[in-house]
């Protein structure tokens, strides 16, 4: 269980800005076992956000509320997944070669195809929350930040990493993880999903999973194309295309019954 428990607090460490004890022991190896709990890391990312959400609920309009619980979101992260979405739209808009969209990616500056798909991509967040009851979106944000996580991982499951580069930031994860890995990670990416669909009792809700599914083949199938697997920032663009098309079936098919 201790050891359990320090791999959670690696996946803190990595994939959010939330400190972690001094001393925690991580290298490459507990990294990429670590992956496992990332849906996990969600669960902490939703906590925060809804705790804004509610707060702000009780004096703010709801699209301040929501727009600061977004916010949060990105704070509680460090941008980190949002940054690769970024990249990832650089790469793909611009690059026609496998070897010119690694290059763009790596690039730490951002390019038109970036900042817009970024832009996009948070207006449809915004939009698609603000227009649910605060109970909804909290539920929708409870589902989702685990949700896409998983997702992510599935990426890593049945794709291939491309870089060669030992200093990329996936490079810990990038040898894979196991069946049970996924089980796991399916588990806490799922239950906060099945638990809101049953609080809300809004079964129409369960069309998130093909609409998903649909989202996952069409990413994966992209990265196969044009760079023969995923990279970082290919796993950060399916978590932040996935949670937002978890918001977006949220409001499509929880809005009509309000």
């Amino acid at each position: 269980m201790k050891k359990q428990w320090q791999l959670f607090l690696v996946a803190i460490m990595f994939y959010s800005r939330i400190r972690v004890p001094t001393g925690t022991p991580h290298d490459g190896d507990m990294l990429s076992k670590a992956t496992r709990y990332l849906p996990l890391v969600g669960w902490v990312v939703a906590a925060i956000m809804i705790a804004v959400a509610y707060v702000f609920s009780t004096f703010a309009p709801r699209p301040v509320t929501v727009l600061l619980s977004i916010i949060a979101g990105v704070w509680t992260t460090g941008a980190f997944h949002e940054d690769g979405f970024a990249d990832m739209c650089d790469g793909f808009g611009g690059g026609w070669t496998k070897e010119k969209i690694l290059e763009i990616m790596k690039d730490s500056r951002i390019g038109t195809y970036g900042m817009l798909g970024l832009l996009l991509l948070m207006a449809m967040k915004l939009l698609s929350l603000m227009y649910l009851p605060m109970g909804q979106i909290m539920f929708a944000i409870f589902a989702a930040q685990p949700l896409s996580r998983f997702s992510a991982i599935t990426i890593i499951y049945t794709q291939q990493y491309v870089r060669e580069n030992e200093d990329s930031k996936a490079k810990p994860v990038s040898k894979g993880i196991t069946g049970a890995d996924l089980a796991i990670a399916g588990v806490f990416g799922l239950l906060p999903f099945f638990l809101a669909i049953i609080c809300l009792q809004n079964y129409t809700l369960l069309l998130v999973l093909p609409a998903l599914l649909l989202v996952r083949w069409y990413m994966a199938r992209l990265m196969r194309k044009w760079i023969g697997g995923y990279t970082g920032d290919c796993l950060g663009a399916m978590q932040q295309v996935a949670e937002t098309v978890i918001y977006l079936c949220f409001c499509i098919l929880a809005w009509k019954y309000i």
